[in-house]
């Protein structure tokens, strides 16, 4: 066999710069395939063969009932929680306002590998959608590499890319999907830009403390109720996806694909969870404190305020005095010194170790300068610096200059004290 003939069998199982790709579609522009291997097993997996330029793709749908319960909701509460959204004055990153149940695009992909880059193939896009009373899920998967055109313009065409809910798909799906694009820009339409609700970083900050890893498939089991049976492991996506191209046969791939639809699925229930803890639909909750320290990461105030003052009235003591310390400090801001200051005082007494330090240091600040009692303000400071002796700190830098502040406010107080003795 000549080095040509070689070189020819080899390429469709590498990947290709669009320079590399132009002569094979030149080849095969006046092509239509038709001999696919086992396409009858595809056809048994609700999947059909997409022809574009003169190459092809898969792309399987499948369609679930707005009834359908995945986990602890089914999908037809969707439609009451995009409601809850228009009806709210919340502003936050996951808010559905302005927009119905149905332009919501739940997508994720399957790739060769978790770097990024040219190098990384993607060989499954999938999404799901809500189409009159069904769930749509939609996936379009890759024969072998290099027949990413068909793949991306069966894509492209019918879907909504402008609310796009993904598990860190802002960090890695999307990039991928724009990287691998611009090696095929010419032959299939621009990729647009799209508004994004990362629905990873959502679950992170509520349940990271909770979960020892904040993997999509601890989030189903742990919070949304949901366990997976015979489910195949992501991590063995690339290495069943290079023995199908191989060998042809899907019987091994669709387990993958499986895989992806309960991913996909699995973003609509999160959804439904995380708007449901956002907008404290189901009163107080372990998240609620978490969700009033967001709002407040926001700059929105006045829901972060509201949310801790619920806490305060029904949450659980060590969850009600931590809103304390937080609203402490709004007043504080807001001049309400003595309403601050009697928070602080109870923070200082049932709060957790460095929490009873920061109000300690904060009822010292208010009897200094505001109430002008530099001898209350003294005894405060003390606690504060006792504490801190008796606490400790990891960092030995970080506790000699925080002692040494304290050190210095002991000496002003003293200072102040004697002259009005």
């Amino acid at each position: 066999m000549s080095l040509k003939n070689k070189l020819n069998r080899m390429k469709p199982h590498m990947n290709h710069e669009t320079q590399d790709r132009q002569p094979l579609i030149k080849e095969c522009d006046d092509m239509v395939k038709t001999d696919i291997p086992f396409l009858e097993k595809w056809l048994g997996n609700d999947t059909s063969a997409y022809h574009f330029d003169g190459d092809y793709c898969f792309v399987r749908e499948v369609r679930y009932p707005l009834e359908h319960k995945h986990g602890l909701y089914s999908f037809l509460e969707l439609k009451g929680i995009v409601k809850a959204w228009n009806q709210s004055s919340v502003e936050h990153p996951l808010s559905a306002k302005g927009i119905k149940g149905e332009d919501l695009f739940f997508f994720d992909t399957e790739t060769t590998g978790l770097g990024g880059g040219a190098g990384n193939t993607i060989f499954l896009l999938g999404y799901a959608y809500f189409e009159g009373d069904e769930v749509v899920v939609k996936q379009h998967i890759l024969p072998q590499p290099g027949s990413e055109v068909p793949l991306y313009q069966s894509f492209l065409e019918n879907i909504n890319y402008e609310t796009l809910v993904t598990y860190n798909g802002k960090a890695f799906d999307w990039p991928q999907l724009k990287t691998r694009h611009t090696l095929i820009k010419e032959h299939v339409p621009k990729l647009p830009e799209f508004g994004h609700f990362d629905l990873y970083h959502a679950s992170r900050r509520l349940w990271k403390d909770k979960l020892e890893r904040v993997k999509l498939s601890a989030v189903e089991t742990d919070i949304l109720g949901f366990e997976r049976e015979d489910d195949i492991p992501g991590y063995l996506a690339p290495m069943i996806y290079f023995d199908f191209v191989e060998r042809k046969n899907p019987d091994i791939l669709f387990g993958i694909m499986k895989h992806n639809e309960l991913d996909i699925l699995s973003l609509i229930t999160l959804y439904i969870h995380l708007s449901r803890k956002i907008l404290q639909m189901d009163g107080y909750t372990e998240e609620s404190l978490e969700i009033a320290r967001w709002f407040a990461y926001l700059g929105k105030k006045e829901d972060s305020v509201e949310a801790y003052e619920k806490i305060r009235e029904v949450g659980n003591e060590e969850d009600r005095i931590s809103a304390g310390h937080a609203i402490a400090f709004q007043k504080k801001k807001q001049g309400k010194y003595d309403e601050a200051l009697t928070i602080w005082k109870e923070v200082a007494l049932n709060g957790i170790p460095l929490m009873r330090i920061q109000a300690q240091i904060e009822c010292s600040k208010i009897l200094e300068h505001q109430s002008k009692n530099p001898a209350a303000a003294l005894t405060c400071t003390k606690k504060a610096y006792q504490e801190m002796l008796e606490m400790g700190n990891g960092n030995r830098l970080n506790l000699e200059k925080k002692l040494l502040e304290l050190e210095k406010r002991m000496l002003r107080l003293e200072r102040k004290n004697r002259l009005l003795q």
